[in-house]
């Protein structure tokens, strides 16, 4: 999560941008990849190994989300012990998954960029237009195409992949990036997406990540601190916690301890 990653990314976005959008036939060339004139359908869509391997991806992702879930939860029923992983992780893996897999993703872009999936384009034995990213006017009407979802939600394993040891953490980039790859050549390979699809949900995904962790972990304006993240939620959580404990027949202090 340094400055090279971050002009990396943007290098990339500018040239992904500017190649596919002076030339959008590109996304329609690399979909054809996939795709099978004959039978007129993308093959692997009906592949079951294939669809097994996309279902493991988005449980391997939600499985190392999972830890950052959980934390809080229990902390809200036992503000007494510490949180299961620091405050600073949580918030960082929450709040990245948020943004880049549910916010950005299906509530902006899915929902308002109208651009077709190439299932449905007319190159591909569809109904509707095909459009270039840059170009939300598509006939899509909800959960289109541009940016992928399930992409996004793979490459936000840099995420916990910015957790690692430092030593580790090049091999864990490296394996985040392969992770969202393999799943984007899934999506597209099921003529779910288009490249820049995909694209733009790892370029974005990443930005994110980037941006979360600056924020929380070297930004000194913003900067947290597991102990003050993990006494803020013993605070809120106290109150309910005196009152059940009371119930139960056991008296604890109105503050929490020190």
């Amino acid at each position: 999560m340094n400055r090279s990653g971050l002009f990396i990314a943007l290098g990339l976005a500018l040239v992904v941008g500017l190649l596919f959008g002076i030339y959008p036939e590109l996304d329609l060339k690399l979909a054809a990849l996939f795709y099978d004139p004959a039978a007129k359908i993308f093959p692997l869509k009906l592949d079951t190994l294939a669809a097994i391997a996309r279902d493991g991806a988005m449980w391997i992702a939600w499985g190392l989300a999972l830890p950052a879930i959980a934390a809080p939860i229990v902390k809200l029923v036992r503000p007494d012990r510490p949180l299961l992983i620091p405050g600073r992780a949580v918030i960082l893996l929450l709040v990245s998954l948020i943004l880049s897999a549910g916010v950005l993703t299906n509530l902006t872009f899915k929902s308002y960029w109208g651009r077709p999936r190439p299932v449905v384009v007319t190159q591909f034995n569809g109904d509707q237009q095909f459009v270039p990213w840059w170009d939300p006017r598509g006939s899509c009407g909800r959960n289109c195409s541009f940016f992928s979802g399930e992409g996004a939600t793979a490459f936000w394993t840099y995420a916990p992949a910015a957790l690692t040891p430092l030593p580790w953490r090049p091999l864990a980039f490296a394996a985040a990036t392969l992770f969202g790859l393999i799943t984007s050549a899934l999506r597209m390979a099921f003529g779910g997406h288009f490249f820049t699809d995909v694209a733009a949900a790892g370029l974005v995904t990443f930005l994110v990540v980037w941006l979360a962790y600056a924020c929380i972990y070297r930004w000194r304006p913003t900067q947290l601190s597991d102990e003050r993240i993990d006494a803020a939620m013993t605070r809120l959580a106290w109150p309910s916690y005196r009152l059940v404990q009371r119930w139960r027949g056991r008296e604890v202090g109105p503050n929490p301890p020190l």
